[in-house]
């Protein structure tokens, strides 16, 4: 810094360096160096680093010194009106602190309410990872602006983030399993949860809350199916209420396996019944039964019988309903004795004579 305030020439270099006249004041000042500084600060400039250094070091020297000799002519001017002392009214005295105010306490860099005095330099207050080292080296109020400003060049980039919101984040949503029956889920039901969560209170304490919700299942809903509440999960200062999630999950039916809209049974029938004909119950989801005869037909191992509208029910189309698929499982001796084997080859001999 080292060039005196008193040189008007000097003076007039750093008018030009602010861009303003002579006769501003010291908020005119501050402003100029406001606008200035955003613009040329470092780490808004990513390009010519060298170039951006040294503009913003004149700038910062300017304010400095043209901040200073303004405060040199107030206190002047002061002076002056203490020796001549005259009444002031309430309301002068007033604007006057507010003047005082403003003077000792410009804004400088800030999007925020916050102020910074202007005569503490911009780099002493910079945190430690400004230094090139690594190490925390601490600066002295009243060192030379260059002496202080590192090279930036060598900085790995660290971006300066300003925070202008205040409103209140919503936090990942809590998901929870829902299980059901294949019965619940074919003719629907209501199902009462109890949930606990945390509760921001008027205290500003965290405290435990119970409550109840109420899920009316639909006939036809499906395993992975969604139910959500909103804002009933855990609460935490500065944020919304977390919502809940309920997803369906089918339990395991003893008998049937749903697939879609149809189910599917599976059918054990003994090796004589499938060749010679037989006569089956067929039980159906909810407790109701079937009884189906097969005289004329031949039951095969992987045979299906298809009994349409015995599914579950069609969610978006109430009036409908899947298929009920019968899967026959034949039930095959795993050995057979000398006498077994003459007699099956007869009984088969004697049905393909009398085929021909």
């Amino acid at each position: 810094m080292g060039e005196s305030i008193k040189s008007p020439m000097n003076a007039s270099k750093y008018y030009r360096i602010l861009g303003i006249s002579k006769s501003a004041s010291l908020t005119d000042i501050c402003k100029a160096y406001k606008h200035l500084a955003k613009k040329w600060h470092p780490d808004r400039n990513r390009s010519n680093q060298d170039e951006v250094v040294d503009r913003f070091r004149s700038i910062n020297e300017a304010y400095r010194v043209l901040s200073k000799k303004k405060r040199e002519e107030v206190d002047l001017l002061k002076s002056d009106v203490a020796k001549t002392p005259r009444k002031h009214s309430k309301a002068e005295e007033t604007h006057e602190e507010d003047d005082e105010l403003q003077i000792s306490s410009p804004t400088l860099l800030s999007r925020t309410t916050s102020r910074i005095s202007p005569t503490v330099d911009f780099y002493t207050s910079m945190p430690s990872y400004f230094s090139i080292s690594g190490t925390n080296t601490p600066t002295t109020p009243g060192t030379p602006v260059s002496d202080q400003i590192p090279n930036f060049s060598k900085i790995a980039s660290k971006p300066i983030i300003f925070s202008q919101s205040t409103s209140r984040r919503k936090p990942q949503p809590i998901e929870k399993k829902l299980e059901c029956t294949l019965e619940e889920l074919c003719n629907g039901c209501v199902k009462k949860v109890m949930i606990t969560r945390d509760v921001v209170a008027t205290t500003g304490l965290i405290v435990k809350e119970e409550e109840v919700v109420t899920i009316n299942v639909k006939p036809g809903w499906k395993k992975g199916t969604k139910i959500t509440f909103e804002g009933k999960g855990d609460e935490r200062p500065g944020t919304f209420g977390a919502d809940i999630i309920f997803s369906i999950d089918e339990k395991m039916h003893p008998l049937f396996k749903r697939v879609g809209d149809d189910l599917v049974l599976g059918v054990e029938v003994p090796l004589v019944q499938a060749l010679t004909g037989c006569t089956i119950t067929v039980p159906l989801l909810g407790g109701d039964e079937m009884t189906m005869s097969f005289d004329d037909k031949i039951i095969h191992p992987g045979y299906e019988k298809i009994i349409p509208g015995q599914g579950m029910p069609k969610y978006k189309e109430e009036s409908r309903r899947g298929d009920l698929v019968l899967q026959f499982i034949v039930e095959f001796p795993l050995d057979l004795s000398e006498e077994r084997r003459v007699e099956v080859v007869n009984i088969l001999e004697d049905q393909l004579s009398s085929c021909y």
